[in-house]
């Protein structure tokens, strides 16, 4: 096993990415596009894992959340601010200083850590790894890593591209090619299908109990769909 989750080549890859990660029309502009069909996914699961009122402003009052390679806090404070106490690890010390900064703007408290997940302590009820399984350096270890941490009767979401042409095409060929997203950020070889993170998710002990594609279509944009060809967001409890 690794003994930590960081590539220093993908840290410094994203830290440069930091001084317009809340940009909407920046570098992270499809992250603000791909982020409220990730929260509405969360939120359902934790709805239905908890029975949660779907109505509810501050459902998560009295949770602990984790954010794993949170970036800049784009998924951080919109689960703060749905009440969980909030944690967020990254492995860019320079993306944790502008989530930081962020936050105290706006008036939320949020544990924001520049390390892998390898150095946290601690418990947390909601666990969330969106598009990081692909950037780290032994993807089982870090599944492990996220599942060591989950407290009893807690929650595992996270997110990848799927490994299919659909994938490379739309978000290497196209996205990086036509500047969407900064090239260089995705690396096709480390992509992984729903069966193969699966395996992972089960060789931790866990129980996978979703599995939902993010598509994209000229009309919906990005969207929640049964077709898991690009992108797909996977939950999973303990066994």
């Amino acid at each position: 096993m690794s003994e930590t989750s960081i590539l220093p080549n993908e840290a410094a890859h994203f830290g440069a990415m930091a001084a317009d990660w809340w940009d909407p029309d920046g570098a992270s502009a499809m992250l603000h596009r791909l982020n409220p069909v990730r929260l509405s996914y969360v939120r359902d699961r934790c709805d239905q894992h908890w029975a949660l009122d779907e109505c509810a402003l501050r459902p998560l009052t009295g949770k602990r959340a984790l954010d794993v390679g949170c970036g800049a806090g784009l998924l951080c404070e919109p689960l703060a601010r749905l009440g969980a106490t909030v944690t967020g690890v990254d492995a860019a010390p320079e993306l944790i200083a502008a989530a930081t900064t962020h936050a105290e703007a706006r008036g939320l408290a949020i544990d924001y850590r520049a390390l892998g997940v390898e150095g946290l302590e601690g418990q947390f009820d909601l666990i969330t790894a969106m598009e990081v399984v692909e950037h780290v350096a032994d993807p089982a270890a870090f599944v492990r890593s996220l599942a060591e941490r989950m407290a009893p009767g807690g929650l595992l979401v996270m997110s990848t591209p799927n490994r299919t042409g659909l994938s490379k095409l739309l978000t290497i060929t196209v996205a990086e090619g036509l500047g969407r997203i900064p090239r260089g950020t995705h690396d096709y070889d480390k992509f992984i299908a729903p069966d193969a993170l699966g395996e992972m998710v089960r060789g931790a002990g866990l129980k996978v109990i979703d599995c939902e594609g993010i598509a994209f279509s000229p009309t919906k944009g990005l969207h929640l769909s049964e077709d898991l060809r690009l992108n797909y967001l996977m939950t999973a409890v303990r066994k």
